[in-house]
C-alpha cells in the first residue's frame, strides 16, 4: 500500500511538474510563426448580413410588398415577369420602389438583367414627404453605362447635382451589379461583372447633408430608382446589407477586462476595420474564427454614440467584457473627427454597452476621457496584481511610438509610465505568453517589435516564416498574437493584415488588405 502511495505521489509530481513547465513558455521571440492561409474578403455574399431587399421571384403582392410612387405627370408600367422586376415607359417617367429602410454604413446592390433606351438606375433614400432625399445613380444608353450622379435635397430644396463618376472607360455596361458602399460622411460607387467590382463613383457629403444623424436612420426609407428618357429596365435582385466591404485591418481580439481572449462557441472573437476608402469612411466590424481553421465569419458592426445625435464610425477598438461589472466596455479611436476636422478633434473614447455587441448592427456609448491628439490603437486590460488599468497605444512623435498608460479607473484619469518607445509602433497589443504578459506592435520597418509589460523594454522581434508583405508594401501590420488554452493543434494563432490597397481608388486610400493566419509553435 505505501509503495502504491509512492508511485502515486510520483506520477501526481511529474505531471505537476510537466504541467509547470507547460506554463513556463518560450519567450515570444523565440516562437516560430507560420503562415497557414491568406484570404481577402471583398463583398463577399457568404459573408454579408441581410438587412433589406427585393427578390422579384419571391414577390407577391408587388403593389404592397414594394410600393412604386410616380414623380412627374406620367407613371411607367411596374410588374414581375420571368422572374424579373420591369420597369417600362414609352414617355419620361421617374419611379421609386421601396425596397427596405435605411443605414448610412450598409452596402446596397443593384443586380441589372437588362437595360435599353436611355434614363437611370440606382438608389433613392428619402422620407416620406421627400423634402430631403439622397441619391446615387447611373446613367444609361441602351446597355452602356454613360455616367455616375448624386444628388442631395434639403428642406425641398436642391443643394447638390453633381457627377461623381470616376475611371469611366466608356466601355462599362448596365448589366451586371450596382454596388453602393456607404461610409457614413461618403461613398463608393462600383459595377461588378466578373473579376475585381470596379470602381465608376466616389463621394463624400457630410458638409451639406450629414447621413449619420439619427434623424436620418429613423426617417429615411431606401428605393430602387428608375428614370426612363424612354425604354425598359429589368432588375434580378436589389439588396441592402451589412458587408465585409473591399479589405479588413486594425485586427483585434475581443477579450475579458483582464486581456484574456474571449474563446465563445469555440470561437475566437475579433473586431476588424472594414475599410471604405480613406478616413473618415472605414467602419467597425466585428468578426468571429475557429482557431484551428480559417472560417472567419462577419458577426455585425458597431458604430458609437457620442450623445450628440450622431452615430460614429469609429474603428481601431479593444471591446472586452468585463466580468465584475457584466457590462461590455473597451476604447475606440476617435477617426470620425475627420469628417468635420474644423470642429472635431481625434481622441481615444471610452466606450460602453449593456448588451452584447458582437452581433447585427450594434450601437455602444462613447465618451472622452482626456486622450486627445494624435494618439491611436489602444489596447485595455485591468492588471489585478497592480490593481491599475493599463492602456497600450501609439502617439505620434516623428511617427507613431508605443506608450503605456495606467489609471485608478477604466474611464479617466490616465497618466503615461513607459515609452514612447524607439521604434515606429502600429496595432499595439498586450498578450500573455506562459504567465508573462508582453508587448506586441508592428511597424514601418519590415519587423514586428516585442516589449516587456508594463515598462516596454525590447525583447525582440516575431519570427515569421512569410511575413504579410514584401519589398513593395507598406508593413505597419497588427501583430494580434493570441495564446490559447492546453489543448489546442496549435499554443498559439497570429492573425494579421496586408497593406496592399483596393485599386482604382482616387485620392487617399487605405483600403489594405487581406487576412492572413498563423499558427505559432515553441
Amino acid at each position: 500500500m505505501q509503495f502504491q502511495k509512492f508511485v502515486f505521489s510520483l506520477l501526481m509530481l511529474i505531471a505537476f511538474l510537466h504541467n509547470a513547465g507547460q506554463c513556463q513558455s518560450a519567450s515570444p521571440d523565440e516562437i516560430n510563426f507560420v503562415r497557414q492561409g491568406v484570404q481577402r474578403l471583398i463583398f463577399d455574399e457568404e459573408q454579408s448580413i441581410p438587412l433589406a431587399g427585393l427578390n422579384p421571384g419571391k414577390t407577391i403582392g408587388l403593389a404592397v410588398m414594394h410600393p412604386a410612387a410616380h414623380y412627374g405627370k406620367g407613371a411607367a408600367q411596374v410588374s414581375i415577369g420571368n422572374d424579373h422586376l420591369i420597369v417600362q415607359s414609352e414617355n419620361e417617367t421617374q419611379t421609386g420602389i421601396w425596397f427596405g429602410g435605411f443605414n448610412p454604413f450598409a452596402t446596397y446592390t443593384i443586380d441589372v438583367a437588362s437595360s435599353s433606351g436611355s434614363g437611370e438606375v440606382g438608389f433613392q433614400f428619402t422620407n416620406v414627404d421627400r423634402k430631403e432625399q439622397f441619391m446615387v445613380t447611373v446613367e444609361f444608353k441602351d446597355t452602356m453605362l454613360t455616367g455616375v450622379k448624386m444628388r442631395a435635397v434639403k428642406n425641398a430644396v436642391e443643394i447638390q447635382n453633381k457627377t461623381m463618376a470616376v475611371n469611366l472607360s466608356g466601355k462599362e455596361r448596365t448589366e451586371g451589379k450596382i454596388i453602393l458602399q456607404m461610409l457614413g460622411s461618403g461613398l463608393v460607387l462600383y459595377t461588378y461583372n466578373n473579376g475585381l467590382p470596379k470602381v465608376i463613383g466616389q463621394s463624400d457629403f457630410n458638409t451639406y447633408l450629414d447621413l449619420r444623424k439619427k434623424q436620418y436612420i429613423h426617417s429615411f426609407q431606401s428605393h430602387l430608382f428608375v428614370q426612363l428618357d424612354s425604354g425598359e429596365v429589368q432588375i434580378n435582385k436589389v439588396g441592402m446589407s451589412l458587408s465585409t466591404g473591399v479589405g479588413q485591418a486594425d485586427i483585434r481580439a475581443i477579450t475579458y477586462e483582464n486581456g484574456d481572449p474571449l474563446l465563445d462557441g469555440g470561437r475566437l472573437w475579433y473586431t476588424m476595420s472594414i475599410r471604405g476608402r480613406a478616413l473618415p469612411h472605414h467602419i467597425q466590424g466585428v468578426f468571429s474564427m475557429n482557431p484551428t481553421v480559417f472560417d472567419i465569419r462577419l458577426e455585425g458592426i458597431i458604430v458609437f454614440d457620442r450623445k450628440d445625435g450622431i452615430l460614429r464610425n469609429e474603428i481601431a477598438s479593444h471591446i472586452f467584457y468585463d466580468r465584475s461589472s457584466k457590462v461590455w466596455r473597451g476604447t475606440t479611436t476617435g477617426f470620425s473627427a475627420y469628417a468635420n476636422p474644423d470642429k472635431e478633434q481625434k481622441q481615444l473614447l471610452a466606450v460602453e454597452s449593456q448588451n452584447d455587441p458582437r452581433f447585427g448592427f450594434s450601437v455602444m456609448e462613447a465618451s472622452p476621457f482626456g486622450v486627445v491628439g494624435d494618439i491611436e490603437d489602444p489596447h485595455i486590460i485591468f492588471d489585478s496584481e497592480a490593481g491599475k488599468w493599463r492602456i497600450l497605444t501609439c502617439v505620434n512623435q516623428d511617427g507613431y511610438k508605443a506608450i503605456m498608460m495606467e489609471s485608478n479607473h477604466w474611464n479617466k484619469d490616465y497618466t503615461m509610465i513607459a515609452g514612447p518607445v524607439t521604434h515606429n509602433s502600429t496595432g499595439t497589443s498586450i498578450q500573455k505568453i506562459g504567465n508573462q504578459r508582453y508587448c506586441f506592435s508592428g511597424s514601418k520597418e519590415r519587423d514586428i517589435f516585442i516589449y516587456t509589460y508594463p515598462d516596454l523594454q525590447e525583447v525582440g522581434t516575431l519570427k515569421m516564416d512569410l511575413p504579410p508583405w514584401d519589398e513593395t508594401s507598406g508593413t505597419r501590420v497588427w501583430p494580434n498574437v493570441i495564446q490559447l488554452p492546453q489543448g489546442y493543434s496549435s499554443r498559439y494563432v497570429a492573425l494579421m493584415m496586408d497593406r496592399f490597397n483596393y485599386p482604382d481608388m482616387k485620392g487617399p486610400n487605405w483600403t489594405y488588405g487581406a487576412l492572413y493566419l498563423y499558427h505559432g509553435y515553441d
